[in-house]
């Protein structure tokens, strides 16, 4: 089976090439499964049932998200009545929503869908580490094809989880840092990693951000109100192809396209 997984969408820029490329390579691509990350459809900054809405509408099956996904009020209602809008998993218990979920593919197959957040240089919520080993078990009673959105910021503690959970699951894709890397490869035991898929959005900007607020926050060290960039609008994703039986992945395959429009 192919999953097709899309990096950060960011604002109206992202969810703009988000509708024109995802219909285009899951019906070229013949893919089985999308999943993308959402935190940041909302202005940048949140998510909305409206805009989700939207991102299923393109194609998309799972959304996943990050540290950014409450900072829409709208998430506290949304969140516990979706089953495939995910929160990372390894928030406290009290937290609105899930953190993993599964569906069933095109083809029929059913996958695990798991969202962790890393806590290097982020907020120190549980460890991901052993929220992972949980869910896996879990998981593992329903499907061998299990797909992990780790949403962090230190490349060390990405490899670290890939390399942890290697052969158990079936990808561990990295978000959040909005900058795509070059280091995609299968593990010894079979799982496809890339420690950041990058953002869908405009790429004119200081990781989707107006280049001179971004700059005014920087210099200035004071509060600014930032909006999304409108200009270098790039679709950032990643195709996995994964054996439907072992659940092993068995290509990794990045994409970044211009949205010339």
């Amino acid at each position: 089976m192919k999953i097709l997984f899309v990096g950060d969408i960011f604002g109206q820029p992202g969810k703009h090439a988000a509708s024109k490329f995802i219909p285009q390579f899951i019906n070229e691509k013949k893919i089985d499964l999308c999943i993308a990350n959402g935190e940041n459809a909302a202005g940048g900054f949140g998510l909305t049932e409206n805009i989700a809405d939207k991102l299923f509408s393109f194609g998309v099956n799972v959304i996943t998200s990050g540290n950014h996904i409450f900072d829409r009020q709208e998430a506290n209602d949304l969140l516990p009545r979706s089953t495939t809008i995910l929160r990372p998993a390894n928030y406290p218990p009290s937290v609105p929503g899930r953190g993993y979920t599964t569906v069933k593919a095109k083809n029929g197959m059913k996958v695990g869908i798991m969202n962790l957040q890393g806590r290097i240089f982020m907020a120190p919520i549980d460890d991901p580490f052993r929220t992972a080993d949980d869910l896996i078990d879990r998981l593992r009673e329903e499907t061998r094809i299990i797909f992990v959105d780790f949403h962090a910021e230190a490349t060390s503690e990405k490899m670290a989880l890939a390399w942890y959970l290697d052969g158990r699951v079936s990808a561990v894709i990295g978000t959040h840092t909005h900058v795509m890397t070059a280091d995609e490869r299968i593990l010894p035991k079979g799982t496809a990693f890339l420690t950041d898929v990058g953002m869908t959005g405009p790429h004119d900007s200081v990781i989707g951000v107006r280049v001179e607020q971004s700059l005014q926050r920087i210099m200035k060290q004071v509060p600014v109100r930032f909006s999304p960039a409108e200009k270098g609008i790039k679709f950032s994703a990643v195709i996995i192809e994964i054996n439907d039986s072992t659940g092993k992945a068995l290509s990794i395959e990045r994409v970044f396209e211009d949205d010339v429009e």
